[in-house]
């Protein structure tokens, strides 16, 4: 089992898994080795975090829960001019909302995967990799469940029509895989990208967040790679049809789940009575959340060009929802 110190600043992020350089790795070949490497480097929620050390209590108080300055909504006036302890406290409750949405995505995924290997033949190799991913994203969930309780925190989650429209997601992986593999990067894409760059940043995080982000960034380099490899092999197969409706709907599933991974929930905005102008500053009008936006839909957007998708008909689309880079 991999082991990474729970409380080391300096271990090492792990690049995203990617097909092996010098040689034609084949598709079978890579998910096979997505397989073993899911055997060899693993994690267990309980097993590979102490709870009850000292050292990992949540105080909703600590200094280290507050945003800092690059954050979109700890750079306005308004998050500066509240006292230390409600800062600090956003920051947590922040933290365990994007939580608690993290895990009913997962929740999403899990059921998705496992309609999509329902009827995967015999000797498929991506029977056994997907269930090795539902096994991981299980532990995820337990992780961040975990999180959320012990923050004291009443977090919702996702609201009534999102749940709704959850229940369309999981059809997908069994009637439209391809789309559904467009959710599933939607969703891991952006908290991936934001977990990365707050490892490397150096800033001050909290051990406990610490070594969840460790983590889930460790096997989500696999369940990323697995998904644009998927994708990889079985979009250029699609017929005309099919190919329209992926280049047109991805860039909604994008705009839409990287607003629900990357903003405050409305209990949150309701909860400390944040100003309507002040959302507008930190998400609506500020140029610098759209960079931190398109740079956590970058890799998507590169493999959507890849694949052909980025046509005339879908590119306005990505204009108008805000994540077209051009």
């Amino acid at each position: 089992m991999e082991t990474v110190t729970a409380f080391d600043a300096t271990a090492v992020v792990p690049e995203e898994e990617r097909a092996l350089p010098g040689r034609r790795e084949t598709y079978a070949e890579l998910v096979r080795r997505l397989s073993h490497q899911s055997v060899v480097k693993h994690f267990d929620a309980y097993a590979d975090i102490d709870w009850d050390a000292d050292e990992l209590r949540i105080d909703p108080g600590d200094p280290s829960w507050e945003l800092d300055a690059d954050d979109s909504l700890g750079a306005t006036s308004w998050y500066r001019m509240q006292p230390p302890e409600v800062r600090a406290r956003i920051g947590l409750h922040l933290v365990a909302t994007f939580m608690k949405t993290g895990l009913q995505f997962e929740s999403v995924l899990k059921r998705g995967l496992l309609d999509f290997a329902f009827d995967l033949p015999n000797g498929s190799p991506e029977y056994r990799y997907v269930y090795h991913e539902v096994i991981e994203e299980a532990q995820h969930s337990l992780m961040f469940q975990e999180f959320v309780n012990r923050t004291g925190f009443d977090v919702p989650g996702l609201g009534g029509l999102d749940r709704f429209l959850s229940r369309t997601v999981i059809r997908l992986a069994r009637l439209f895989p391809d789309l559904f593999f467009f959710f599933v990067l939607g969703g891991e894409d952006p908290i991936d990208h934001v977990q990365r760059t707050a490892l490397r940043s150096g800033r001050d995080i909290h051990p406990l967040l610490r070594r969840i982000m460790q983590i889930h960034v460790t096997e989500e380099a696999r369940h990323l790679c697995f998904a644009r490899h998927y994708l990889k092999r079985n979009v250029p197969r699609l017929d005309p049809v099919r190919r329209l409706v992926l280049s047109v709907f991805t860039p909604v599933i994008l705009a839409v789940m990287a607003q629900r991974m990357m903003q405050p929930s409305a209990q949150i905005v309701r909860q400390y009575g944040i100003p309507d102008a002040v959302i507008d500053e930190a998400y609506g009008t500020n140029p610098r959340h759209r960079e931190k936006t398109l740079a956590a839909l970058a890799k998507v957007r590169e493999l959507c060009r890849e694949l052909g998708l980025l046509t005339p008909v879908a590119s306005p689309v990505w204009r108008v929802l805000g994540i077209s880079s051009a």
